[in-house]
This record gives structure tokens, C-alpha cells and sequence, in this order.
């Protein structure tokens, strides 16, 4: 049994509302360094945690947390679109083995997912089907939503099971760090926005979506602009964050509470705790430690933007 984590932001603004070129380029040789690491790893399972943005889970039932047994990318944003390689056998034990362990989680043979799960597919391993993959939905826009301390507990389950499994187990975490685009809210939705974000925007029609696609584009525009007209993203608390993950600190952020991180960071920024789920499963391979972190706000994408890598420390590693 090995384990190697890899978490990264996501955005779907990437060749939409790019940032200049060498900022860009940046980005592009951390996303490669990682991909080339990850290969030498050659995983045989990867654990991904992600959240949604209203495009697979709606209020007709929104659970905190949810395996699937089988899972679909929609391709928002020209992201890729498809079914995810999922083994489904393995998905279930996995969902018995959290119930077992008391963290609830739903189960999913019908998962509908978006660019949160399939851009580190695409960017990491090159495609939504090159390796098996347990996709671990981690709500992060619909309140309420789950505190650190569910999250952190479900990372754990979901790493005592991996850890039993022969084979090398890639943990992934999508999504943070900083940002608050403009993702709807159901307390001040009209009737049609509201009905979609009760189900119906499950098969959201060609024309709304390029309109909800052009809202963020544009927001984006905006932010760039004036720094004012959206939350601002918070260099200091993502570093910070990163660091707490880093130094193996996890159950402090138990203590942050959903409002207070919503007011740090903005409301997206829950998108965190896919990352806090995958450094809790790594813990369960023991102590680790943490390298090639990279760091930068932004604002062209809406995202305080970051990436990290962590493995199990070997025998004699401090």
C-alpha cells in the first residue's frame, strides 16, 4: 500500500479570463511538474474530492457528502465531458466502509458532475478515464453545509479504507482556495432560478447555461477591474491554510465555523474542505510530509490559486 496527494484550485475561467502570459506560464509548469510526479507514482486508484456548483446536486436533495458508484462531467465551461472510469465495486465498499466508521455519506449511481472533478482529471492524469477513479462529492455552496471537523472525519474514513486496499492510492483534493464568484443562493432566488436550484437545472438548457457561463465571465472582467465589486481574495488566510495542511495541523481548522470562514474568504471558499478530506485520508498512512506548494492570487480567475503535494513519510524520515 502507498499514498501520494496532490490538491490544486480549480477554475473554469482557464482560456476564458486568462491572466497575462508569464503568470499563465507559471501555472501551466506547476500543473505539469505535478502531472509528471503523479505519473511516476503511477497510481492505480484515485480518490477525488470535489465540490459542485449547481450542475449535478440541487435542493431536490443535497446531501453533505456523496460517493459515486458511477459519475458523468457535464463539460461546463469546454471542460471535458463523459463518463469517469469508476470502479464501482470498490465505490460501494468505500461508502460501507464511511457508514461503518459513522460519518454519514450518500451513495450515487447517477452522479452528474462538472468542471470541479474533471479539470484535475484532465490536468493531473490527462483525461477522465485514464486511471479508476472514486469520485467523492464534498458540498461547498448550499447551506448548510458541513463544518471542518465532517470533513476532516470523512477524510479519515475514506483513508483507513484506501490504506487497507494493495495499491498505490492517489488522493486528490479540487477546488479554494480564496474566491467568491457568482454562485446563486436560494434564500434571494427568483421563481426560476430558484426552481432550477431545485432540480430542474440538472439538464440546464444550451442557452441558459452559455448565459450562466457569460455571468462569471463577466464577473471576472469586473473583478479584474474593481477589486471591489466581488469578496476580495485573502493571500494571508490561504497561506496560512496551506500551511496548517502542511504542518499536519488538520483538527485545528475544526474550530473555523462555516460563517466566519464565508467573511475570511468568501462563500466559495468552503471549497477547502476537499482539500481538508484528502490531507485527513492521507494521515491515515501515518505521518507526512508536504512539498511543492505554489501560491497566487488570481483575481482574472476569481481564486486565490494554489497547488500542494504530500506522501507518507518513509521509515527513518523525520
Amino acid at each position: 500500500m502507498s499514498a501520494y496527494l496532490h490538491c490544486l484550485s480549480h477554475t473554469p475561467l482557464i482560456g476564458h479570463v486568462d491572466p497575462n502570459a508569464a503568470v499563465l506560464a507559471e501555472v501551466e509548469a506547476r500543473v505539469a511538474a505535478a502531472r509528471e510526479r503523479i505519473a511516476r507514482f503511477e497510481p492505480e486508484l484515485a480518490i477525488l474530492f470535489a465540490p459542485d456548483h449547481y450542475n449535478g446536486f440541487f435542493y431536490d436533495l443535497m446531501p453533505p457528502f456523496c460517493i459515486g458508484a458511477q459519475a458523468h462531467a457535464i463539460g461546463d465551461f469546454g471542460s471535458a465531458a463523459g463518463p469517469l472510469e469508476v470502479p464501482r465495486s470498490l465505490a460501494e465498499d468505500c461508502a460501507a466502509a464511511v457508514l461503518a466508521a459513522g460519518v454519514d455519506v450518500a451513495l450515487s449511481y447517477r452522479m452528474q458532475v462538472d468542471h470541479g472533478f474533471a479539470q484535475p482529471l484532465e490536468q493531473l492524469l490527462g483525461g477522465l478515464d485514464r486511471c479508476p477513479v472514486i469520485p467523492v462529492f464534498v458540498n461547498a455552496v448550499a447551506a448548510p453545509l458541513p463544518s471542518f471537523q465532517r470533513a476532516r472525519r470523512l477524510g479519515e474514513a475514506i483513508g483507513a479504507y484506501a490504506r487497507g486496499l494493495d495499491r498505490r492510492v492517489l488522493l486528490l483534493g479540487s477546488g479554494g482556495l480564496s474566491h467568491q464568484p457568482p454562485v446563486p443562493d436560494l434564500a434571494s432566488a427568483d421563481p426560476q432560478l430558484a426552481d432550477r436550484l431545485l432540480g430542474s437545472g440538472r439538464q440546464l438548457p444550451a442557452d441558459e447555461r452559455q448565459a450562466r457561463q457569460r455571468r462569471v465571465i463577466d464577473a471576472a472582467r469586473r473583478f479584474v477591474e474593481d477589486p471591489r465589486s466581488l469578496h476580495p481574495l485573502n493571500p494571508d488566510w490561504d497561506l496560512h491554510f496551506m500551511e496548517t495542511l502542511a504542518a499536519g495541523r488538520i483538527a485545528e481548522l475544526d474550530a473555523l465555523g462555516n460563517a466566519e470562514l464565508s467573511a475570511l474568504a468568501g462563500r466559495s471558499s468552503h471549497e477547502v474542505k476537499t482539500w481538508v478530506a484528502a490531507f485527513a485520508a492521507l494521515s491515515a498512512f501515518g505521518p507526512y510530509r508536504a512539498h511543492d506548494r505554489y501560491y497566487r492570487a488570481i483575481p482574472e480567475w476569481i481564486a486565490g490559486f494554489g497547488a500542494i503535494d504530500a506522501q507518507p513519510l518513509q521509515r527513518g524520515e523525520a
